[in-house]
């Protein structure tokens, strides 16, 4: 396993919760579901763990045949780091990092060609949508507002590459009402 791919997933019952102008419970859980099935798809052959604390998202992971990783109580920056260290202890180099609520997610598996860190901004240049990195480098993730330029910095400190990569179908992530208005080629 050289390259793995990590997904944190929230709990389906709590996830989206800034939805709720526009959707109903059950319509943000639904939502939430079918978004992380499209980032899975997205990831092709590599291999792909999920990373939550969530026992509804492990019995929902593990009938999709990926690695279940459980991280609780530990917030998602550390749970991410924790998930990375899990990976690689099973072999990988390079983990691509992709959130599970990028609903145009389309193949993955190129984003690990570049040897030191590639970030896949959201499309307003603030957040974090997908970040490839390599593992024993002590990077620290760094998820919330701004987390772009943090991640940007962390690539610096750590004294790797970084690669920009702006691809409309994994800018667009849904946070928001007005994000569930999908560009009319998606």
């Amino acid at each position: 396993m050289d390259v793995a791919v990590l997904i944190p997933v929230k709990g389906f019952t709590d996830a989206k919760r800034r939805l709720a102008p526009a959707l109903s419970a059950d319509e943000r859980r639904a939502l939430a579901r079918t978004m992380a099935e499209r980032v899975i798809a997205a990831c092709g052959d590599l291999p792909v763990a999920v990373v939550c604390d969530d026992p509804e998202v492990v019995e929902w992971a593990a009938g999709h045949d990926v690695i279940v990783v459980t991280a609780p109580g530990r917030g998602l920056n550390r749970a991410v780091e924790f998930g990375v260290d899990h990976l690689a202890g099973l072999g990988a180099a390079q983990v691509i990092v992709a959130h599970a609520d990028l609903p145009m997610a389309n193949d993955m598996t190129q984003l690990s060609r570049f040897g030191g860190v590639t970030l896949v901004p959201d499309r307003r240049d603030d957040g974090t949508n997908v970040a490839c990195i390599p593992t024993g480098r002590g990077f620290r993730f760094a998820y919330g507002p701004g987390s772009f330029g943090l991640h940007c910095r962390e690539a610096r400190r750590c004294e790797l590459g970084l690669h920009i990569v702006r691809r409309a179908d994994l800018a667009w992530d849904v946070d928001q009402p007005d994000d569930l208005l999908l560009p009319s080629h998606a």
